[in-house]
């Protein structure tokens, strides 16, 4: 793999966020990334595009969770916007393989949840599909534990979100996932 690396011009998400107190702890991870930091194929858009399944710890006071998933490598002005989901109960600890991608999902332990569009224009999960030749691309998987749950539409843009996420986050972790395009499409 060779590395370039070519920054968009904006932060992402997590960068702007301040907990409202600090010292609470919250990790995320993810058995669908290798131990060089690799998103694993199944996961990317040249291949199942199945979203990766993640764990966290508890956060007791968090009553939902957010998580937002970008792409700052991507050549334009902003960071790609891979996934937005947020109102999943402050109880869970992760979510599974391959979230459905609707907009408000309708069944299971995740009903109920929204999703917002992703800059492809879906609902739900996009993975990685960097442009062929332009390295590695650094994905950035965002999840904050908040305070209540935040009761917006899933036609809710990033920019509300964000000045959401400002208001009432409990905590934040992010881990960054590195895919590059394969060799032959």
């Amino acid at each position: 793999m060779t590395e370039t690396h070519h920054t968009a011009g904006e932060d992402i998400v997590i960068h702007k966020v301040r907990p409202q107190e600090t010292g609470r702890l919250l990790e995320v991870t993810s058995p669908g990334i290798d131990d060089r930091g690799r998103l694993a194929d199944i996961h990317s858009a040249y291949h199942d595009n199945l979203s990766p399944e993640l764990s966290w710890s508890r956060v007791l006071e968090a009553q939902s969770f957010a998580l937002v998933m970008e792409d700052p490598d991507a050549p334009r002005e902003t960071p790609f916007v891979h996934w937005m989901i947020w109102d999943i109960p402050g109880v869970a600890t992760g979510l599974p393989r391959g979230v459905p991608r609707e907009a408000k999902i309708s069944g299971g332990e995740l009903k109920g949840v929204i999703q917002a569009r992703n800059d492809g224009g879906e609902h739900g999960y996009m993975g990685p599909r960097p442009p062929a030749g332009h390295g590695i691309h650094h994905y950035h998987f965002q999840l904050f534990a908040l305070d209540r749950m935040l009761g917006m539409d899933p036609s809710t843009p990033l920019r509300e979100l964000l000045n959401a996420l400002k208001g009432n986050t409990l905590a934040s972790a992010e881990f960054v996932a590195l895919y590059e395009a394969p060799e032959r499409q």
